[in-house]
């Protein structure tokens, strides 16, 4: 049965002060040194990566969201109200872990009132499933990469310049859904 939503995955990650240490070229004999605080000051983001289920020709859509701290199931329903707003309210299958945020009573009992919006858990233990997750190792590995920031502003802006890079490339986001071996459409789009 063709259903004609968006089918949106989506994961929470942590970053903070520490660097994400990553290999670099440097000159032989001259090993790059990281220079930084110690800072635990830690920072939450989650996002929503949708592919349209009966029209690939929409194209992947990225939505994220970024907050000191964690989320708790109240932090998540207001990310899904960005979500839904972001989506213009249309159908949206959203597929997410089982963290017990996103099944706890309170979450269920806002779902329930919700008429767009229908979950889906992924399998436990299976991350590889869920392409958001090589959208936070494409990010990790790129712009927090060796990153040595004062300030929880400078880890925001650079994850947010990779959010971008990522949401302006129209083939990436395909590819982190191919990385998975998941299949939404029977063939891929034409760009």
């Amino acid at each position: 049965m063709k259903k004609r939503a968006w089918i949106v995955f989506f994961d929470e990650s942590g970053v903070s002060l520490l660097p994400q240490v990553r290999r670099t070229y440097a000159p032989r004999g001259r090993t790059p040194t990281l220079r930084h605080r110690l800072n635990w000051k830690r920072a939450s983001m989650a996002a929503a990566l949708g592919y349209h289920a009966a029209d690939a020709g929409r194209g992947p859509r990225l939505c994220f969201h970024l907050k000191p701290g964690s989320y708790d199931t109240m932090a998540l329903i207001d990310v899904l109200r960005q979500v839904k707003a972001f989506y213009a309210g249309e159908p949206v299958v959203l597929v997410w872990d089982g963290l017990s945020a996103h099944w706890s009573r309170d979450m269920r009992a806002w779902v329930a009132g919700q008429d767009w919006l229908t979950l889906e858990r992924l399998p436990a233990y299976a991350p590889e499933l869920n392409p958001v997750e090589l959208l936070w190792s494409a990010i990790k590995t790129r712009e927090l990469a060796n990153l040595t920031g004062d300030h929880l502003a400078d880890v925001a802006d650079a994850t947010e310049r990779g959010i971008h890079r990522v949401s302006s490339d129209g083939q990436l986001p395909w590819s982190f859904l191919t990385h998975t071996g998941l299949t939404i459409h029977t063939q891929p789009p034409q760009n």
